[in-house]
């Protein structure tokens, strides 16, 4: 989230804005981080509710900042209809292993484990799926063979 929120500040990503960064988690560090850059930041907790409740949220938040486009930065959680249906091919997932190799938690420990050779990272448009959707951008990690 910082690197995107760096790279639309320095202009490396042009005619951009971060407009909020959301998390479900009040401690997370990126809310601290986020701020002191000026990015405005809300807190949706998900206080035991349904997928779909809490994504219908996070949906109404985003639409009421005119959002055109999300982009998961270290979002742990498969999102449900209610916010894929918002934003249809809209939402953007940042993985770190070149999928659909060592989907899920601990990318990096997977490729490690099974001896592979070379590593990398994937930018997708997010499905109802872990770490699906088509893939939009793929990179190997240089010097990872």
């Amino acid at each position: 989230m910082l690197a995107l929120a760096d790279a639309v500040n320095d202009g490396t990503i042009p005619n951009a804005e971060v407009a909020v960064v959301i998390s479900d988690k009040p401690d997370a560090g990126g809310l601290e981080k986020a701020g002191e850059r000026g990015i405005d930041t809300l807190v949706i907790e998900r206080r035991g509710r349904s997928r779909e409740e809490h994504d219908r949220e996070i949906a109404a938040a985003l639409k009421a900042r005119e959002v055109d486009l999300v982009c998961l930065a270290g979002y742990m959680r498969v999102l449900s209809g209610q916010l894929l249906d918002a934003f249809p091919r809209r939402i953007l997932n940042i993985h770190p292993s070149l999928l659909p190799s060592f989907p899920g938690l601990d990318a990096q420990k997977q490729a490690l484990e099974s001896g592979a050779r070379v590593s990398g990272c994937t930018v997708h448009f997010v499905d109802e799926t872990l770490d699906g959707g088509p893939v939009i951008a793929q990179r190997e990690v240089p010097g990872s063979r």
